[in-house]
């Protein structure tokens, strides 16, 4: 990474200043996610720990890795020596694809739970197959890049670079970088347009089942009027009471024949109430699927939109050692991908009503 560009004071300040406010938002945002698993046990499933672990990494990016980035590029120099430089550039690298790789568990999670219903519910009780999710996204990040960050000088010669520089032995590799571009941005990317595109298919033909069915054609040749079922009553009762006094019966068997009219009218009620219940279960769970169904085409849009400039960038200044594009636009696309950071808290929790319930009690408690 480069600090080239240089700054105006007056640019600096309000440089500065927008950083400043960026930061805060990334900070405070994720500290509410966080805090919201603390003041609401409900909020403690499958899907909304992957939700925290998302929050810990953007948590991170905002009061580590991009204020790091922040004094470097306002200085134009690296200050503080060759072995923070490395933690630090490992944990960039590393945070900004967890980040990638937890939006993937995340649509893949929302996946499961339109298009797989039965088999996610099962999935809800195994808390290691949960554990086991979350920590994958931060070996694989770790993976990616910081075996190169720590080893590439080792094994292909050292760089001659200046300690006032602080970018990896890789930052002129082409083809390092294309090829971590497609784990990082493309297959991510391309995971989730697939998740959100078969969600929307599946509430698609939902909603076509939906609108050529209605609660009458539901419940076919067994609906039954209420006051066809008091008129049905009144002349079965007057029927069995013609009976009783036309022919000796006892008491006990009277009273058998009542328990038996009145089970049958009981249990084709019953049935009725049931095809309702179902009806109405389905319209909540496709009203559900279509929020869901929302948020993933607006999780598609951002992630592209803060990712695709970046990646975009890196490896076509890297192909062309810089000359084409100014060293500005990588300090602009770069803080575009640390702004997913700051949206992800917005984008995420605050679509969910458990998570508004806790940032209410979280707002009232600090105030």
């Amino acid at each position: 990474m480069t600090a080239d560009l240089q700054f105006s004071e007056t640019a600096k300040i309000m440089t500065m200043l927008l950083i400043s406010l960026f930061i805060l938002l990334t900070v405070l945002g994720n500290i509410l996610v966080m805090m919201a698993f603390i003041v609401e046990k409900s909020l403690r499933t499958q899907s909304n720990f992957f939700l925290l672990n998302l929050a810990i990494c953007d948590f991170f990016i905002g009061t580590f890795t991009s204020p790091m980035y922040a004094l470097y590029a306002l200085t134009g120099r690296w200050i503080l020596g060759r072995y923070i430089c490395k933690m630090w550039l490992i944990a960039d690298y590393m945070m900004t694809t967890a980040s990638a790789f937890n939006i993937v568990l995340i649509s893949y999670d929302r996946f499961l739970s339109v298009t797989k219903a039965v088999l996610y519910r099962s999935l809800q009780k195994d808390h290691s197959q949960t554990v086991l999710k979350m920590a994958a996204v931060w070996v694989m990040s770790f993976l990616l890049y910081s075996p190169a960050i720590l080893f590439w000088e080792s094994v292909l010669g050292k760089k001659d670079l200046a300690d006032s520089v602080c970018i990896p032995a890789f930052y002129d590799s082409w083809y390092f970088h294309l090829g971590t571009s497609v784990f990082d941005f493309l297959i991510p990317l391309v995971s989730i347009s697939y998740f959100n595109l078969s969600i929307y298919l599946n509430i698609s033909k939902r909603s076509r089942k939906k609108r050529q069915s209605s609660v009458p054609h539901l419940s076919g040749g067994n609906d039954i009027r209420p006051f066809t079922i008091a008129t049905n009553q009144v002349l079965f009762s007057a029927q069995l009471d013609g009976i009783m006094t036309m022919a000796p019966v006892t008491k006990r068997v009277r009273k058998s024949l009542r328990q038996c009219f009145s089970r049958t009218m009981f249990s084709s009620s019953s049935h009725k109430d049931n095809i309702h219940n179902t009806y109405n279960v389905r319209v909540i769970n496709l009203t559900r699927d279509k929020k869901v169904a929302k948020s993933l085409a607006i999780l598609v849009c951002i992630f592209a939109i803060c990712w695709a400039p970046y990646t975009f960038l890196i490896v076509t200044r890297t192909a062309c050692q810089g000359y084409c594009i100014p060293s500005y636009w990588y300090d602009i696309t770069l803080w575009v991908l640390y702004l997913n950071s700051a949206i992800n808290p917005v984008l995420y929790p605050l679509c969910h009503k458990s998570f508004r319930k806790a940032f209410t009690i979280i707002l009232h408690l600090c105030m």
